[in-house]
């Protein structure tokens, strides 16, 4: 299937950050000089912070461009799930089937090497697959030198294409964030990264009200919805339950885009 021109978000200039990172460093010194550290330290921290905070926003598309909803949507959902395979993999699909929804899984390379029959089954049922690192470093993600980076996309990236023999199209980063090194990996493989509108924090300790309650608000045609699956506190399947039968209580669909 071919996807809309309007859902690719490759990066095409993945080092566009770099001259403003260059001209603030030069300000920064040239207000040391002139005015004294008084002045030049607090410039130094903000340009600093400039550089940092993106790293942490999901949706930021300072370093990489993200696609965070479907433009122009009719009356659907993207659903999507992240962190898998897991051995709850078969039932989430059993309850996708059940409500006639479609989603794509955002696979963890070394789980998909470890479980190739079910990464198969959520092919065959229909679903489509996404790149979501190879190790899942989590808390130090953000923070990986270019090196690590390319290698966490890259084998995620052949491990699901020697699996499916198809290559995915889709990235999400751990945590939703990203650094000044994800870019060029996503441009070399031709990815598009995906953020989110809808989110119920359902990856830590949780309660399904809760999660619900922070999803259902943001439903719309044209969100794209975050769960997870295999997480510690058992809640997925309910809150997936949940989750899709809002989306068809306002009138939509959970399908794939494109």
């Amino acid at each position: 299937m071919t996807v809309p021109e309007t859902l690719h978000r490759i990066p095409r200039r993945p080092w566009r950050w770099l001259p403003w990172l260059v001209l603030s460093q030069l300000a920064v010194v040239a207000a040391w000089v002139a005015w004294g550290w008084h002045v030049g330290l607090p410039l130094m921290l903000a340009s600093h912070a400039l550089f940092m905070v993106p790293v942490f926003l999901p949706n930021s598309r300072f370093y990489a461009p993200v696609l965070s909803r479907l433009p122009g949507s009719p009356a659907q959902v993207w659903l999507t799930i992240d962190d898998g395979p897991s051995a709850q993999t078969p039932e989430v699909l059993d309850l996708l089937d059940r409500h006639q929804a479609k989603a794509t899984f955002f696979l963890v390379g070394e789980r998909a090497l470890a479980r190739p029959d079910l990464v198969h089954e959520i092919v065959r049922r229909g679903h489509s697959l996404g790149n979501h690192s190879h190790r899942h470093p989590q808390g130090r993600f953000w923070r990986l030198g270019p090196a690590t980076m390319a290698a966490e996309i890259a084998e995620c990236q052949q491990a699901l294409t020697a699996i499916t023999g198809q290559a995915p199209r889709w990235y999400r980063s751990v945590v939703g964030m990203t650094n000044p090194f994800v870019a060029p990996a996503l441009m070399q493989w031709g990815l598009t990264r995906v953020g989110w509108s809808a989110r119920g924090y359902d990856g830590v300790d949780c309660q399904p009200d809760t999660v619900v309650a922070r999803i259902v608000p943001d439903l719309a045609a044209g969100s794209i919805v975050l769960l997870h699956e295999g997480a510690a506190h058992g809640h997925t399947l309910v809150i997936l339950d949940r989750v899709l039968e809002a989306v068809a209580a306002r009138g939509l669909r959970a399908a794939l885009p494109g």
